[in-house]
C-alpha cells in the first residue's frame, strides 16, 4: 500500500508544476435575488479550502482507521505510520534542524499556547501588537515587552533591539510574525533573528500567513520554534504544529495530562507517581487527530513541489487585485510598513477601508448580491487593525479583508473590484440591517443546502 505522504519529490526533469486543485472550485452559491453563481472565495487567511489531493488521501486513509502508538492491530500500525511520517514530512516542509521537536496541535493558537507553558520560569518575551492574537495573548506578566506598530521594517529591527536590550537577565524570546494577516506584509525575519541572536534570545515564527504562500526555511531564518495551522494549509481537519528546539519542551511539564503523554503510572502512598514521556508525545495527550495530521502532511509535500507555479498564481492575482482596489472611490490599502514593498514582500492579502460604507455593510452585499466572500472586522488583530485604520483618517473601527489563495481566478478578482465600485457608487440592490451587531440582508431568502434544510437562512 502506497499513502500519500510517502510519494517522493518530484525530480528536476519533471513536468512544470501547476497549480493544486481545490475542493468546492465549482460552488455555485444562491442569490438574494434568486440567481445562482459561482462561489468567489476570496477569504483564504482565515480558513483555506481543502486540495482536492488531500481529500482523496483522507479518503484512502479512512478505512484504516484505528489507534496509533499503542494497537497491535495492522491498521494500528498503518495509522502509526502515518501519523509519524507526516511529522518527518512537516519537519522537511519547514527545513527544521535534525533535532528539532515536532509536536502536532490543534492549530497555531494551540501551538502557542503550549510554547508559553513551556517558557523556563524568568523568561522575558518581547512581541509586537501587530500579532494576530494567538502570538499576542499567549504571554503573560510582568516580564512581556509588546512593541507598538513599526512603520518601516528597519524600525521594526531597531524597536526589537532595544526592548531586547532592556529585558531582565535570564531566557529572552521574541515572537514575530512572518506574513501579517492583515496586511500580508512580510516581516524582516532573518534580520530579527539575528538582532535576537546578538541579544542571547530565542525567535519564535507564527507563520500561519506565511506557510500557504511561501517556502520556509527554518534553517535558513535562523528562528527556533515555529507554529502553523492546517486549515491554512489546505488541509481544513483540525491540526497544527509546533516545531523547534526540544530542550524548553522537554523540561517543561506535559502540556496536557492523559495517556499518551504519560510513559509509566504507579501508586506511591495516596499520590500517583508518573513518569513522563520526553519526545513529542510529552504533549500530545489523548488520542491524537490521526486524520488531520495526516492531512497535513500531504498538504505539506503537495505544496513543496508547487511552490513556483504557487507563487506565480499569487503573484499574478495579487498585482491585479491591487490595481482593481485602487480604482473603488474612496478605497483607501491598509499598511504596515512605508518604506518601498516590492511584490515578494506580500503574501496574498489585502485589507481595505471605504469612506463612508461600513465593511461589515459592504461584506453581507458582496455575499447576497454577488456571492464573493470577504472578511470584516479587526482579524482577531485589533491593535494592528485599529491603528493602522487610525493612520488613514477614516472614521472606522473594522476593515474588508481580502484574500486569494490556490482556489482563487481572475473572474473572482474582477467580479469584486466591479461588485465593489458597484455598490459605492450605484448602492445596494436590496435592504440590509443589523441582527446581533452582523449587517444581514433584510429579508434573506437564500436557501440553505440540502443537508441543512429545515434550519431557516445562514443568519
Amino acid at each position: 500500500m502506497t499513502l500519500a505522504i510517502d510519494v517522493l519529490p518530484a525530480t528536476a526533469n519533471a513536468a512544470p508544476p501547476q497549480v493544486p486543485a481545490v475542493v468546492g472550485a465549482g460552488l455555485r452559491v444562491p442569490l438574494v435575488t434568486g440567481e445562482r453563481v459561482g462561489y468567489a472565495n476570496l477569504d483564504h487567511a482565515a480558513s483555506a479550502p481543502c486540495l482536492e489531493v488531500v481529500r482523496d488521501a483522507v479518503d484512502e486513509l479512512l478505512p484504516w482507521y484505528a489507534s496509533v502508538h499503542r494497537g497491535a492491530g495492522f491498521a494500528s500500525q498503518v495509522c502509526t505510520r502515518v501519523y509519524e511520517r507526516a511529522r518527518e514530512t512537516l519537519r522537511g516542509f519547514v527545513d527544521a534542524r535534525a533535532r528539532d521537536a515536532v509536536v502536532f496541535t490543534r492549530n497555531t493558537t494551540d501551538a502557542f499556547n503550549l510554547l508559553a507553558r513551556s517558557l523556563p520560569k524568568g523568561t522575558s518575551v518581547v512581541v509586537f501588537d501587530t500579532e494576530h492574537h494567538a502570538a499576542l495573548l499567549p504571554w503573560r506578566g510582568p516580564r512581556v515587552h509588546r512593541i507598538s506598530t513599526p512603520a518601516t521594517r528597519a524600525a521594526a529591527v531597531s524597536a526589537v533591539d532595544a526592548a531586547l536590550a532592556a529585558c531582565q537577565e535570564g531566557p529572552r524570546l521574541l515572537v514575530v510574525t512572518g506574513a501579517s494577516n492583515v496586511t500580508g506584509e512580510v516581516f524582516p525575519v532573518a534580520e530579527l533573528a539575528a538582532v535576537a541572536r546578538r541579544h542571547g534570545a530565542r525567535i519564535a515564527l507564527d507563520a500561519a500567513q506565511l506557510a500557504p504562500h511561501r517556502r520556509i526555511s527554518m534553517r535558513e531564518l535562523d528562528v527556533d520554534y515555529l507554529a502553523l495551522s492546517g486549515h491554512k494549509l489546505y488541509a481544513p481537519f483540525g491540526a497544527g504544529a509546533l516545531v523547534g528546539r526540544a530542550d524548553w519542551l522537554r523540561a517543561a511539564p506535559p502540556y496536557l495530562a492523559g495517556g499518551g503523554a504519560s510513559k509509566a503510572v504507579e501508586r506511591q502512598g495516596a499520590e500517583l507517581g508518573v513518569v513522563w514521556n520526553s519526545g513529542p508525545q510529552r504533549h500530545e495527550a489523548g488520542s491524537p487527530n490521526t486524520v488531520g495530521v495526516y492531512a497535513l502532511g500531504v498538504a505539506c509535500a503537495e505544496l513543496a513541489q508547487r511552490w513556483d507555479a504557487v507563487a506565480e498564481h499569487e503573484r499574478r492575482l495579487h498585482a491585479r487585485l491591487r490595481r482593481g482596489l485602487a480604482t473603488v472611490p474612496g478605497s483607501t490599502e491598509l499598511r504596515l510598513f512605508t518604506d518601498t514593498v516590492a511584490p515578494a514582500d506580500q503574501v496574498g492579502t489585502v485589507s481595505l477601508v471605504v469612506d463612508g460604507f461600513e465593511p461589515g455593510w459592504l461584506a453581507a452585499a458582496l455575499s447576497a448580491e454577488h456571492g464573493i466572500g470577504v472578511r470584516d472586522g479587526a482579524f482577531c488583530a485589533h491593535l494592528a487593525t485599529r491603528g493602522l485604520i487610525a493612520r488613514t483618517g477614516v472614521p472606522a473601527r473594522q476593515a474588508l479583508r481580502v484574500s486569494l489563495g490556490l482556489g482563487t481566478t481572475v473572474d473572482h478578482v474582477d467580479r469584486l473590484t466591479r461588485a465593489l465600485r458597484g455598490l459605492v457608487t450605484g448602492g445596494a440592490r436590496w435592504s440590509y440591517a443589523q441582527q446581533d451587531g452582523r449587517w444581514v440582508p433584510s429579508p434573506d431568502p437564500r436557501p440553505l443546502p440540502s443537508f441543512l434544510a429545515g434550519e431557516g437562512s445562514p443568519c
